[in-house]
C-alpha cells in the first residue's frame, strides 16, 4: 500500500470459530499494482491477488513472461487468435485460457517454471506418475531376410497344456 497498491479486499483479521488462536488470512485483493513493486517482484502463495494494469495485449504478454517467476497465468477473451497466441508466445507454466489458472484438478500438471519450478517434474498429472514409475526401454535391431518365414497370428491354447 505505501508502494502506492490500493487494497480492495482485506483479509488481515480473518477468525475461524473454533480456531480463534490461529493464523488465518482471508481472501486480499490488490489493485494498480505495478512491475516495480515487491508485492509484483515476490510469489505470494495465499489467498492474494493483485491487479496489474496493461497498457495492451503485447505488455501483459511481456509482464508475465519477463517476470523471474513463472508459476501461472490467465487469459480472459473471445478471441481465439489472441487466446492461441498468448498460450504459444507466455514464458509460464501454467496457461488458463477464460478460467483462472487450471488447477488444482490432479490430472493436470502443477509446476511453474523460472523461479517458480522445483524438481524435474510436475506435481501431479503424468508427471507425478512418470516420477513414480520405473520404466523400461528396448532398442532391437532384427536382421533382413525373413519376412517371408515370418508369422503374424496370434498363438492359439488348445487347452492341451500348449
Amino acid at each position: 500500500m505505501d508502494a502506492g497498491a490500493v487494497l480492495v479486499a482485506d483479509g488481515r483479521g480473518l477468525t475461524i470459530d473454533g480456531h480463534e488462536n490461529g493464523f488465518y488470512l482471508g481472501p486480499t485483493l490488490f489493485d494498480h499494482v505495478t512491475a516495480d513493486m515487491s508485492i509484483y517482484r515476490e510469489e505470494i502463495f495465499g489467498p492474494v491477488l493483485s491487479v496489474v494494469r496493461a497498457a495492451d495485449y503485447e505488455q501483459a504478454l511481456a509482464l508475465a513472461s519477463d517476470n523471474p517467476y513463472g508459476n501461472g497465468v490467465g487469459i480472459f477473451t473471445r478471441d481465439g487468435d489472441a487466446a492461441r497466441d498468448f498460450a504459444a508466445r507466455v514464458n509460464v507454466g501454467m496457461v488458463g485460457v477464460n478460467i483462472p489458472i487450471p488447477v488444482p484438478i490432479a490430472s493436470f500438471t502443477f509446476g511453474g517454471w523460472k523461479a517458480s519450478g522445483f524438481g524435474d517434474l510436475n506435481q501431479h498429472g503424468a508427471d507425478g506418475f512418470r516420477f513414480y514409475t520405473k520404466t523400461k526401454t528396448v532398442t532391437s535391431r532384427w536382421p533382413s531376410g525373413i519376412r517371408g518365414g515370418a508369422s503374424f497370428v496370434m498363438p492359439a491354447t488348445t487347452g492341451e497344456g500348449h
